[in-house]
Formats: structure tokens, sequence, C-alpha cells
């Protein structure tokens, strides 16, 4: 029993110390309502800690299990234990960093933001846009209340539990700043930033993307629908993509009834159908003239492109 005793000392002491020395700064997330198990584990996966168990038994015999804070912290490898629990203790500094990724829609975004602690759920959804006609040079003569397209994918800072207002203040000054300057000149400008939605979701590469563009406009000024896949997403999964449950299209899909599907309607969709990147906004105002009217996307993420039908579905049974 002695020897039990002294080892299972030895091994509780040996985990208190630090993992290593002189390690570099993590970002350390606590949010609201996690666990004393979920916060160790975290610091095993960020390799800051050697053992939740031992992390989670010095914080409950410290007394200080039930006093840690949300937050953003500041962590290392070379912290021991009691100084990891000490920062966590401490107020964090009440930060999230947060990745809005290429393509997001609006619902997207809700969703990543608010399961941040950034914001509360939906509140981004049910923002009244129109409010906010006059703070933007770009919002001034839009005559839709939506956001989609405007919501420029980043990484961003945000304090925790923030105001929309305060969120949106940060992703429209970043849209302003990175994509306004690129369709400010041209008249059409609303049109184009739709183009880049739809390749954001439709063609990974750049030049492919400015081929896709070109078919896009060849088939509008031909009066040809444009079926876009994307789009019959946008509107089975509800706006999201990120979280639907079965993005995949089938034939009946082809014929739901929506504003936003391009396989039914000619034209444009009401509003761009997701939040597009620089990358495609530069492809959607630089589109490539070709022989092709039709593309599809392998399962490899390679584009196929075709000069009619015939060839294209071919290239469907092929490469889908």
């Amino acid at each position: 029993m002695a020897f039990v005793f002294i080892f299972s000392t030895a091994y509780f002491f040996y985990g208190l110390v630090p993992l290593t020395q002189g390690a570099p700064e993590v970002k350390f997330q606590i949010t609201k309502g996690d666990s004393l198990k979920e916060i160790g584990d975290g610091l095993v996966q960020k390799s800051l800690i050697k053992s939740a168990f031992i992390f989670k038994l010095y914080a409950l015999l410290s007394g200080k299990a039930q006093k840690f804070q949300p937050g953003l912290y500041d962590l290392n490898a070379a912290m021991s234990i009691p100084q990891i629990v000490n920062s966590l203790v401490a107020a964090g500094k009440d930060e999230a960093v947060v990745a809005v990724p290429d393509g997001s829609t609006l619902k997207d975004i809700d969703d990543i933001l608010s399961a941040a602690k950034v914001i509360e759920k939906n509140s981004l959804v049910s923002f009244p846009a129109k409010r906010l006609n006059n703070s933007y040079p770009f919002l001034i003569n839009i005559d839709i209340d939506s956001l989609e397209g405007f919501l420029m994918p980043d990484t961003y800072h945000f304090k925790m539990y923030s105001s929309v207002d305060q969120v949106l203040e940060k992703v429209l000054g970043n849209f302003q700043n990175k994509a306004w300057p690129l369709l400010v000149n041209n008249a059409d400008w609303y049109r184009y930033l739709t183009l880049a939605s739809f390749l954001e979701r439709e063609v990974p590469k750049f030049e492919d993307r400015q081929m896709v563009a070109g078919i896009i406009l060849k088939r509008l000024l031909a009066r040809m629908p444009l079926q876009i896949d994307a789009t019959v997403t946008y509107v089975k999964c509800g706006g999201r993509l990120k979280n639907c449950p079965n993005p995949l299209i089938t034939k009946d899909d082809l014929t739901l009834n929506s504003a936003y599907n391009t396989y039914k309607n000619l034209g444009w969709t009401p509003t761009p159908i997701s939040n597009p990147s620089v990358n495609a906004i530069q492809a959607a105002l630089t589109s490539k003239a070709s022989p092709y009217w039709y593309y599809l996307s392998s399962k490899n993420g390679e584009t196929i492109f075709s000069k009619n039908l015939d060839t294209h579905n071919l290239n469907r049974a092929k490469y889908l």
C-alpha cells in the first residue's frame, strides 16, 4: 500500500510540472458551459498538459474547478498545471477567434458565430439589413433586405457576447476594404458579386472559375437557364450549406419552386448564394471566352468542359 501511495503521489506531482520549456504561446478558449472534462481534454489536445486527469484532480483539490471563466487565454506548454489553473480562474480576454470559410452562407455564418458565443443564434439571420443602407457605399442603392454576399470570409477576432451591429461593423468593413475596391467601378457590380458567389460554390481553381464565368455570362445572353447546381443546393438546404444533412441533388430537386432555382428560372438569383472570396470576385470580373457551353465538377474536383449537351451528358456518365 505504501508503494502504491508513493507511486500515485509521484505521478501526481510529475503531472503538475510543465510539459516542456520555452514553448510558444497557444490560444486556448473556454466557452460558457464547458465542463471540467472538456477543458482538460482540450488542454491535452493543444499539447499544453500531459494529463487531463491530473489537471482535473488538481483543479478539484485546489477548489478552483468551478471558478474557470469563459474567454480566450494565452497559454504555453512551459506553464505548470497550477499556473494554467490560476490563469483560467482569472478573467480571459473575452475574445473568440472565428474563421469564416470562403463560400459560407449568411446562415452558416450565424451558426459559426453563435457556436463561438459571439452572438445569439439567429440574430444575424434576423438582422434587418436595410437598416444599414446609408452606412456603407455598397448598400446605398441595394433594394434587397439581405446581407448575403457581403459577409467577407476571413479569420476574425470578436468579443464574446457581441451585438450583431458590432460584428457587422468588422465584417462589412472588411468587405469595404478588400472587395469593394474591385467592384466599385463596375455598373453591374452586384451581378458580378452574385456570379462570384456561384463560382465559389461550383469551381475550386481560379483559371476554371474564369472559364465558368464566361460560360454563365454567355448562357445569360443566349437566354438559356444557368442550371447551376449550387443554387439548387441553396434552396434544398434552406440557405445552410455547412450543416445541410443531405446536400446531394436529385432529379426531383431540380423542380423545387424557388426564385433561386436556376434550373427552373431564367436569369440571376435574387441575391448571391454565398459570401465569396476575393479570388472568386476577381475571377468573375475577368471572365474568359471559350467555345464551351457546359461544365461539371468531377469527384476529384477537376472541372470538365463541354461544347454541346451530348458531350456534357457523356461526361456526366463518365465523371459523376
